[in-house]
């Protein structure tokens, strides 16, 4: 490979650091590393006078000072950030602040290559500049939606782990919110229903209303219900109606037809 990068890596493991610059020289010799930094206020104080000198940072989630997500609240992040961390559960912010990719400790070297190669096709349509960020970040990221099939759940001293087809429904109750499984067990998860939509599969869930996503497979039955809104009877032992807003109602018709945009 050829190709020909400037990179800031930001990680608080000189190990880790050290092995991710050897996999970045093995993938091409024409790689610089410009940097290592290991914190978040030595992060900011770098990237505001030589961000634009780099072309790729390398991000750990979790520095010596804080989270690493603090950084793009103090300083404009116009280069590709590619998150490298050994917790699965951040993956969402790490898109949220434009990351264009996640890779999971311990990484390895196709892990690497499957990124950098991702970011190469991107750039042949699209230069990385500060005009320019924002909408490469946005198409590259796009296509490389996350969808998350399983969430990790605790029951007592235990810690279980529900895959998406085991789900029937999540809702919101206050601030909290639940996942009920198809055996109307019921578990507090540390998601947002607006987090959710975002990593949920569309094909299966729909968000229904303020309140509630459902599984496809999860619904027994639709009738049409007053003032022009539709009434789901999951196949669980529900208590609360289930109530198709009335503006989504077009919408869930589509979705349940099949056709989801």
């Amino acid at each position: 490979m050829s190709l020909a990068l400037k990179v800031v890596i930001v990680e608080d493991e000189a190990l880790a650091a050290e092995k991710l610059k050897r996999y970045l020289l093995k993938y091409s010799q024409e790689i610089k590393v410009s940097e290592r930094i290991d914190s978040v206020a030595g992060s900011v104080e770098w990237l505001e006078e030589h961000q634009s000198d780099i072309d790729l940072i390398f991000m750990d989630v979790q520095l010596v000072d804080g989270m690493s997500f603090e950084i793009f609240k103090k300083v404009k992040i116009v280069k590709p950030v590619i998150f490298i961390t050994a917790y699965s559960e951040y993956a969402l912010e790490a898109f949220k602040v434009n990351g264009i990719d996640y890779l999971l400790k311990p990484i390895t070297f196709a892990d690497l290559t499957t990124s950098l190669q991702k970011l190469e096709q991107l750039s042949e349509h699209l230069r990385w500049d500060e005009n320019k960020s924002s909408q490469a970040l946005q198409a590259l990221a796009g296509n490389d939606r996350s969808i998350k099939n399983r969430f990790m759940v605790k029951l007592g001293d235990h810690i279980r782990s529900v895959t998406a087809d085991q789900i029937s429904l999540f809702y919101a109750d206050g601030r909290d919110v639940y996942l009920i499984t198809n055996q109307l067990r019921k578990f507090i998860i540390d998601y947002t229903l607006e987090n959710l939509e975002e990593v949920l599969d569309p094909r299966l869930f729909y968000r229904i209303n303020r309140a509630y996503i459902i599984n496809i497979n999860a619904i027994q039955d639709v009738v049409v219900y007053s003032n022009s809104r539709l009434k789901i009877t999951p196949l669980v032992k529900w208590e609360n109606e289930i109530i198709v807003s009335r503006e989504k109602v077009s919408d869930f018709k589509s979705w349940f037809d099949g056709v989801h945009q």
